[in-house]
């Protein structure tokens, strides 16, 4: 494989702080093991060494939980160590981290900088939104804290985008979200509407986000967004930038956005590995790096399984108009027969009267780029 990419959790699903919407939580409670406790260091060199045995030209290391900073700054270093030891063809390494950032000071930061760690920075906008779900043992609000840490990051000249979860309070006020991220000066910003439990019945919880109040965000949030980038002092949000990739005939990088699955290679903390962070549930276990190669658990009818009904969707999909941009979205909010995505309407909704002006920003992209080029 040229490129091997892997997502660890090196304390399986605990965490520090208690969010009303946590889908890992939920994945935790409907398993038969449901905490694979902390990764070893041993575990971890496995993973190492049969990465670099397996990748021709990149590795990517992500690291995501529960919260992966509870695994202590010691283990990160002690894997820093062991690839740089692994990586005898010198192949170029990318490390990421997905984290809430309640525990992160300036010993963590000084780290992140010096190994060029992506931080992926979990934050729901104003206090008013994000403390509303995302509180800690005590049951206060932790969104104080995470600005903190942003600014600390900013301090250290750590690379981090903003993670915010789209909930039903948050789709309600898409204009005083994009200001505040956009005040706050976060530059890189991704969302992803909140996932209801994956046995339950969605839309029921207080967090839950309808198609309705999802096609809402989409609409009024992107046109703040494309307002900005026509006026040179846009900002990155993942969503409306794959969207102007497809516009201008260009590949996506979110998976959500290509139409199938592929085996994402996420390592619980015992070394069993799943194919994608959402189903990591018995039944789709491809295997064991203490026992497997990439090569096996790649092979293995798990994630064979796994990949084959990634495509699965409702028929009326594929002939709808918007099937190339759309693509059938997520297979998470599609996973129920028909098979067609939650968000559907949302997605319709948001296209139809928005594609147009899509159109207009990706060829505006496209020519200031090339005039960069010059």
């Amino acid at each position: 494989m040229e490129h091997v990419s892997v997502l660890i959790k090196p304390v399986s699903g605990k965490c520090n702080i208690r969010c009303d919407y946590c889908f890992y939580m939920d994945e935790m409670d409907n398993r038969d093991i449901p905490d694979y406790g902390n990764m070893r260091l041993e575990t971890a060199e496995e993973i190492i060494k049969k990465v670099f045995l397996t990748a021709e030209k990149t590795a990517s290391f992500a690291f995501q939980g529960g919260e992966p900073t509870l695994r202590g700054l010691g283990f990160y270093r002690g894997f820093v160590s062991l690839v740089n030891e692994y990586n005898k063809n010198d192949l170029s390494v990318f490390f990421s981290i997905q984290t809430n950032g309640i525990i992160i000071d300036k010993e963590w930061a000084e780290f992140l900088h010096e190994n060029s760690f992506l931080v992926g920075l979990s934050l729901d906008g104003p206090s008013s939104v994000h403390d509303r779900f995302r509180k800690n043992a005590a049951g206060e609000g932790t969104q104080a804290r995470v600005i903190q840490t942003a600014r600390l990051l900013d301090e250290y000249q750590v690379e981090y985008n903003i993670l915010f979860t789209v909930t039903k309070e948050a789709a309600k006020k898409p204009e005083k979200m994009y200001e505040f991220f956009y005040k706050n000066g976060f530059k890189y910003l991704q969302f992803v509407p909140c996932i209801d439990p994956y046995y339950g019945t969605r839309g029921k919880d207080s967090f839950s986000l309808l198609p309705k109040d999802f096609s809402f965000f989409l609409k009024h949030f992107y046109e703040k967004w494309a307002e900005d980038v026509l006026h040179d002092r846009g900002i990155s949000v993942r969503y409306y930038d794959n969207l102007c990739c497809i516009a201008a005939g260009l590949p996506v990088e979110a998976c959500s956005m290509r139409g199938a699955c592929a085996c994402q290679f996420i390592f619980e903390a015992d070394g069993s590995c799943y194919p994608c962070d959402f189903y990591v549930y018995e039944k789709w276990c491809a295997g064991n790096i203490m026992e497997n190669t990439l090569e096996e658990i790649w092979s293995s009818k798990a994630a064979q399984d796994f990949i084959r009904t990634g495509t699965r969707m409702d028929p009326e999909c594929r002939s709808c108009k918007w099937f190339r941009v759309c693509r059938g979205g997520c297979r998470r909010d599609r996973d129920r027969e028909p098979y067609r995505n939650y968000y559907c309407e949302a997605y319709k909704g948001f296209l139809d009267a928005k594609w147009k002006s899509v159109l207009q920003v990706s060829a505006y992209l496209v020519r200031k780029q090339m005039g960069e080029r010059k």
